[in-house]
């Protein structure tokens, strides 16, 4: 009449914690690529933004001879300019150095 119910049997245990194991290492694998990619993308977002930031800094004022660099979240930015081989127009420049878990990213626009 009653179900005597003292517990799990170790069987179930054990199937239970394969199947938890088996799915984390699908998973965890996939949120540490997608927290690499949501980093390198807010590293771009934020290199592009320093980029036309000094576009418009360089519309004001003449800053074509300006290098300097910007670190934010031990993440250094470094602006410069060049002349490029093209046009003979000078470009303004935002690289970032390679990390542990990012590579480089550089970005050029000429001033219009």
């Amino acid at each position: 009449m009653f179900w005597k119910n003292d517990g799990y049997f170790l069987l179930e245990l054990l199937l239970s914690l394969s199947a938890l194991f088996m799915l984390s290492m699908f998973f965890v694998p996939l949120l540490i690529d997608l927290a690499n990619q949501s980093q390198q993308l807010i590293r771009d977002k934020r290199a592009k933004q320093f980029l036309f930031e000094e576009l418009q800094a360089n519309l004001i004022e003449d800053r074509t001879n300006t290098h300097y660099a910007i670190t934010l979240n031990e993440t250094e930015y470094k602006i410069y300019w060049r002349l490029t081989s093209v046009s003979g127009q000078k470009e303004v420049c935002v690289k970032v150095e390679e990390n542990t878990l990012l590579p480089s990213f550089e970005d050029c626009a000429i001033p219009e």
